[in-house]
């Protein structure tokens, strides 16, 4: 192998039947990684259930990945969430895309559901993961990138970890445009901190009744969503699909009028680099963290604040206006198009003398 090039290993935590945006992520840095003529491979660790993360983090601290099958040497390790960051390795870097969130910035909407018992345990694992995290991310990684401004500002305020945001790029898809039809799209995990309960909410006072919502996914929400929206009268204007394969998603992305992306205090979000992609606006809400950093109000998109009635004032003047929704999905596609896996690999590869 010529020494400018490297043999990697791609690291991230895993849990069953759930593809998040990290592992989307990690495929698509091996991805980078192999078309910049590097060696690659993805690794996936343990994460374990809520309750037993400390035994996850003793399953990743002894995974090896120091050589391969065939016994060649690891040249340099990329890991992303916990608990993979406690891999040992000593060309080490971290991507970093979230802790246990439970023990940070959740911390106070966990607390709030337990008991006195519940609250005394976690409140001990709690503090023991947190040091745990601390040293392994200052003491045992060479260099940590952060996916955001709001991951890297958490870093700062729990355990005071130097970082460097790098935002990842698109995952390379045939984005397209075709039109700026006659929906808002959304593509989400239906959980309670993606808040696809404000897009319904939101339509109850859309003006424009040609104008309609397509809720892409699924999860335990769905139902609840669902009941809110017969109970609304919207049944006609708000379509949930269910999951769809990548084409299908994409084909969305190339037909929507825009994309309502609004959770809450997310870590990254692939969601916005990929509507930009497709050159279509985002619509995200002042609290909602690594979307309301690429969002410019006005510009690319819009920022507004996490109401229905606020987030329907946009939406009506996106479904009221094509050339609005053009120009700022024009403005969008600007917005990403630096944002380049060939500039993310030579980052990641890059570390402190």
């Amino acid at each position: 192998m010529p020494s400018a090039l490297k043999r990697v290993l791609v690291v991230t935590s895993d849990v069953p039947f759930v593809t998040g945006g990290h592992l989307v992520i990690a495929r698509s840095t091996v991805r980078a990684l192999r078309e910049c003529g590097h060696e690659a491979d993805l690794v996936l660790t343990p994460q374990n259930r809520f309750g037993r993360q400390f035994s996850a983090y003793l399953a990743n601290r002894f995974t090896d990945v120091g050589m391969d099958g065939l016994g060649r040497t690891i040249d340099h390790v990329i890991s992303f969430r916990f608990p993979s960051f406690a891999v040992r390795h000593p060309s080490h870097v971290c991507w970093l895309n979230h802790r246990l969130r439970e023990y940070y910035d959740l911390w106070p909407m966990l607390r709030d559901q337990l008991g006195f018992r519940g609250k005394v345990k976690e409140e001990i694992r709690r503090r023991i993961l947190r040091i745990v995290d601390t040293h392994l991310l200052k003491r045992s990684v060479r260099k940590v990138y952060a996916q955001s401004g709001t991951i890297q500002a958490r870093l700062q305020k729990w355990g005071s970890i130097p970082s460097e945001i790098l935002y990842p790029p698109p995952p390379q898809r045939r984005y397209r445009t075709e039109s700026y039809g006659n929906f808002i799209l959304a593509v989400s995990r239906l959980q309670k901190l993606k808040r696809i309960d404000l897009l319904v909410d939101a339509f109850r006072f859309v003006d424009n009744t040609g104008l309609r919502a397509v809720i892409v996914g699924d999860g335990p929400e769905r139902t609840a969503l669902e009941i809110r929206v017969r109970e609304a009268g919207l049944e006609h204007r708000i379509d949930f699909p269910g999951e769809l394969d990548d084409e299908g998603i994409l084909d969305l992305y190339a037909r929507c009028r825009a994309v309502f992306f609004c959770p809450y205090n997310e870590d990254y979000g692939l969601v916005t680099p990929e509507a930009f992609a497709s050159r279509k606006a985002v619509v995200t809400a002042t609290d909602s963290g690594g979307p309301a950093e690429l969002v410019r109000d006005g510009i690319n998109g819009f920022v507004t604040d996490p109401n229905p009635k606020d987030i329907a004032r946009r939406l009506n003047e996106l479904g009221g206006d094509t050339a609005l929704a053009e120009r700022l999905g024009d403005r969008a596609a600007e917005t990403v198009s630096d944002m380049t896996w060939e500039k993310a690999v030579s980052r990641l590869l890059l570390l402190p003398g």
